[in-house]
């Protein structure tokens, strides 16, 4: 960071992207990478900050649904994920030789097909699913992350077709965040290098202002209702996505 015009919008969009996963349980890739695009970030430099900031959400998440979380039931899926991550991180570093407003149509396509398919596609929740489901989901999740920043819908479809719940649902989620946030910045320097280090540093400055920015979403959530906030969230993400894909023809 620079300056301080700099430094703001990045606080502000990492605040709102923060407060709404406390809040709704979901979005803070969705919301996060496509506003900092239009902010002028690159998408590994979103991918960073997005990241970073999520760490002391996910290592309290961990930490508070520990008694649900066992390593077998991450370690394999986790595995999946994570070796599939550096290969949408190899195709991220190709696309980065399109422009940028073919990048936000990308990730504007990508936010609004997940958005369409959290409003549409509802499983039937059961005790066990076929294997091949997480053969496909994880290794999609971990794609997704490296390519556009946005690993968490695959998995999220993934855990509500299960009959878990709300405590074993969030304590999966945020054990399989945790444990790639390392790999992930680890692959994200080796292929990007210097260039990601300053949004990193930014985000990791605000770690205790997203710290109160959590809880204050924890109590927002709760309040409003998750169906309400959950309305209002995707409405925000509809948003982004057509923007994204209406891009040249905006200024």
């Amino acid at each position: 960071m620079e300056s301080l015009s700099e430094f703001l919008p990045l606080a502000l969009i990492l605040s709102v992207g923060v407060f709404v996963q406390s809040a709704a349980g979901f979005a803070a890739g969705l919301l996060i990478v496509p506003s900092l695009l239009w902010c002028g970030y690159s998408i590994p430099e979103a991918q960073t900050a997005l990241l970073v900031a999520t760490i002391p959400q996910n290592a309290w998440g961990v930490w508070k649904f520990r008694d649900c979380l066992t390593p077998k039931q991450i370690a394999w899926p986790g595995l999946g994920r994570l070796v599939f991550l550096p290969l949408g991180v190899w195709a991220l570093q190709n696309l980065e030789s399109v422009s940028i407003t073919t990048l936000r149509q990308i990730v504007g396509g990508f936010v609004l097909a997940a958005t369409l398919a959290t409003i549409y596609f509802r499983p039937v929740p059961r005790a066990r699913l076929h294997p091949g489901w997480a053969f496909l989901a994880f290794p999609l999740s971990g794609f997704f992350q490296g390519v556009v920043g946005m690993g968490g819908p695959a998995m999220v479809f993934w855990v509500q077709a299960h009959d878990w719940d709300t405590r074993q649902i969030r304590g999966f989620l945020f054990g399989m965040y945790l444990i790639s946030l390392a790999p992930a910045l680890t692959v994200l320097y080796l292929f990007f290098g210097d260039r990601i280090i300053g949004p990193g540093v930014a985000a990791a400055a605000l770690t205790p202002w997203l710290i109160v920015v959590t809880n204050l979403g924890l109590r927002f959530g709760t309040r409003l209702g998750r169906q309400r906030l959950r309305v209002l969230t995707l409405g925000l993400l509809l948003m982004l996505g057509v923007s994204g894909l209406a891009s040249p023809w905006l200024r």
